[in-house]
């Protein structure tokens, strides 16, 4: 039988932090001449924000998180704490005096400690009986104050999180950072965990920057997202903005799967095998990339834009997977649909288009 994980039925509140602004201001760094992992990065989390770094494997996502620590130091560029300067040309803090707490991937807990002893091994400045209060209350925070006395072992994936965030937020930082805290949970935990996560962030007030692959997860989590690729800033902003309005086709391709047309444009529209689509701002006979999400179509078995035929598809429940041949396309178009839309026989179908769904930039050689 599987382990059953707990919930917290009621947590301590009180305890709560100042939450700081953190700032990076220029910041660039570089393990050689030729390994630049940072480029001029400037950006700050508000006191009290969740500020999601998303990106993908060696954007410079969990750098920058080690820069703020002071696990790591830049080339370049400043950290500042509420506008007083931690880690720069003049001056470099280390860890113990930035009021910064950290909770690693893998949680890092010491398995020959109990539960209260990890939550307290941080709290050296504190006597004995303080640091005991303090952990205690931490642990209340997260619901697990009944495990004090028992070992890592016997907690779920889940409950080590959460006793690995009650050992961060034991001395009141006023700002957490998070460097993929949900990575190694089950894929049916990381809702429940990533909720109540969320909610141990609002009750402690603590600034929080969580780094993360998954755009789906920096949406749920984040109250601003900043995308990264190849050290640099690409775009940061609230989830809806990064999504309706990316900067890129990159920061498209991040958050939805794409079907990618390159077109040129006659009279105001890109001409696309999809039908032709609006593109302000792109001159006459320039050529441009056309993005349209999986998402994007509307199917019918009798009327439609364009004329398509089923390759394949794919059932998962809830929305069905269409490859398509459409012409004028050389590869299939990939199409997400709602389950039941389409009849179980059907094969030749139409297809239209929502505007919302439909993305057009100069034209790009990167890939989505």
């Amino acid at each position: 039988m599987a382990r059953q994980e707990t919930h917290p039925a009621s947590r301590v509140t009180a305890g709560v932090t100042f939450a700081a602004r953190l700032s990076f201001e220029n910041i660039s760094h570089a393990f050689g001449p030729d390994t630049e992992t940072l480029s001029d990065i400037s950006l700050s989390a508000e006191p009290g924000e969740v500020l999601c770094l998303l990106g993908p494997s060696g954007s410079g996502k969990t750098t920058l998180l080690r820069i703020a620590a002071g696990i790591e130091s830049q080339s370049t560029g400043r950290v500042l704490m509420n506008d007083r300067e931690i880690a720069g040309p003049s001056v470099f803090l280390p860890p113990e005096q930035r009021s910064i707490g950290l909770v690693f991937q893998d949680f890092a807990l010491f398995p020959h400690l109990t539960i209260l002893d990890n939550v307290r091994f941080g709290l050296t400045a504190l006597s004995r009986d303080e640091a005991r209060r303090e952990a205690m209350i931490a642990l209340s925070r997260v619901g697990l104050e009944h495990y004090a006395s028992s070992y890592p072992h016997v907690l779920s994936g889940g409950e080590q999180q959460r006793v690995a965030l009650a050992r961060a937020l034991a001395p009141r930082p006023s700002v957490l950072l998070m460097d993929e805290p949900f990575s190694g949970l089950d894929s049916r935990l990381k809702d429940s965990v990533r909720a109540e996560t969320l909610d141990i962030l609002r009750h402690s007030r603590a600034t929080a920057i969580v780094v993360t692959h998954d755009a789906e997860e920096a949406m749920r989590m984040g109250d601003r997202i900043a995308l990264l690729k190849n050290g640099r800033l690409v775009q940061i902003g609230k989830a809806e903005e990064l999504y309706q309005r990316p900067a890129d086709l990159f920061a498209a391709g991040f958050f939805s799967e794409l079907n990618v047309f390159e077109a040129k444009i006659r009279g105001g529209m890109a001409e696309t095998p999809l039908g032709r689509v609006a593109a302000p701002g792109l001159g006459e006979g320039a050529m441009a990339t056309v993005a349209v999400r999986m998402s994007g179509f509307d199917v019918s078995e009798t009327e439609g834009e364009v004329a398509a035929r089923i390759l394949s598809r794919r059932y998962l429940g809830v929305v069905e997977l269409l490859d398509l041949a459409v012409e004028g396309s050389e590869t299939s178009v990939r199409a997400r649909v709602r389950c039941g839309a389409l009849s179980t026989g059907a094969r030749d179908i139409y297809l239209s288009l929502r505007k919302s769904d439909v993305l057009v930039f100069e034209r790009q050689t990167e890939s989505a």
